[in-house]
């Protein structure tokens, strides 16, 4: 799926990453999400170019869940990206994900991959793992098998490198499209059932770009805390014992830190609710809470 909203800029590098994949049997679906900047035009003229890609363009914006989840349902594929066309694939990537995600046998739902990261120019930035003197990713630290603790605690995984095996979208029923973004929900539905998988390799370029809508994260009104709040409490209840539980509270006490830090005060006393859930406070997280009332 190559999801397109105001990306005319860097359409045509991505698209033209798409058209020179080596994997002989990809299903291309070109989705737009009403863009203004002239995004649609260039979808058609390569939709045009590549007469067995599939083209939605959708006449209102609806958001990128949504928007996935329309083109899910008509595609046929038995593993699927959701690749942003700000983004590039290097042309291995599908074909090497796919032969992975074969190895690693049906239990493997997702699977991710390092990434170079670029600037709006194109230009190197760094990649998403660091590694140490032998060459090992040591940060953020890459986990594989059932890894639900894991994406409860922390950020690993970047979310453009990731293959999805159709089964794991057919059992979650595509994003949850009440949310404003996708990508924390998906790991922690999946990851109850599913394994996930590292591939050691670079097959995806990522595009920094300082006004998208990540940026905005935790200013009063952001409606991505309000989706992080949701997830967590879905997390919560699909914990299963305590060190699920402590592993959620690592994640709820830096998400409640951002809130108070960034003024969102009804934001933080929800994440200081939820915390308190989960039966694993320390001491100061009760100071943490005090901000939060007086703030809420």
């Amino acid at each position: 799926m190559a999801l397109c909203h105001n990306h005319a800029r860097f359409l045509a590098e991505a698209l033209d990453s798409v058209a020179a994949q080596t994997y002989p049997h990809l299903e291309v679906w070109l989705v737009d999400d009403a863009s203004t900047d002239g995004s649609q035009q260039l979808l058609q003229a390569y939709a045009a170019r590549y007469p067995h890609w599939h083209l939605l363009l959708l006449p209102a914006g609806v958001g990128n869940c949504r928007a996935f989840n329309q083109a899910l349902r008509r595609s046929r594929g038995e593993y699927l990206i959701d690749f942003a066309t700000d983004d590039v694939l290097l042309p291995e990537r599908v074909a090497r994900q796919v032969a992975f995600m074969q190895a690693q046998g049906p239990r493997c739902g997702i699977a991710y991959h390092d990434c170079e990261l670029i600037d709006e120019q194109g230009r190197h930035v760094r990649f998403h793992f660091r590694r140490d003197a032998a060459g090992r990713p040591v940060h953020p630290r890459p986990a594989s098998g059932p890894v639900f603790a894991e994406v409860l605690r922390r950020y690993f995984i970047s979310t453009p490198t990731m293959m999805v095996r159709r089964a794991v979208f057919e059992e979650l029923q595509g994003y949850d499209e009440t949310l404003a973004y996708e990508d924390f929900d998906l790991w922690v539905r999946a990851a109850r059932h599913w394994d996930f998988g590292f591939q050691d390799e670079v097959l995806t370029r990522k595009r920094l770009r300082p006004r998208s809508m990540s940026t905005k994260a935790y200013r009063p009104g952001d409606p991505y805390v309000a989706s992080t709040i949701r997830v967590c409490q879905k997390a919560l209840a699909l914990c299963r014992d305590a060190a699920e539980r402590a592993a959620l509270a690592v994640r709820l006490r830096w998400e409640l830190r951002q809130a108070l830090r960034f003024g969102g005060g009804p934001e933080a006393w929800q994440l200081y609710a939820l915390l308190r859930q989960t039966g694993q406070q320390q001491p100061l997280d009760y100071a943490l809470g005090l901000l939060a009332r007086v703030w809420k």
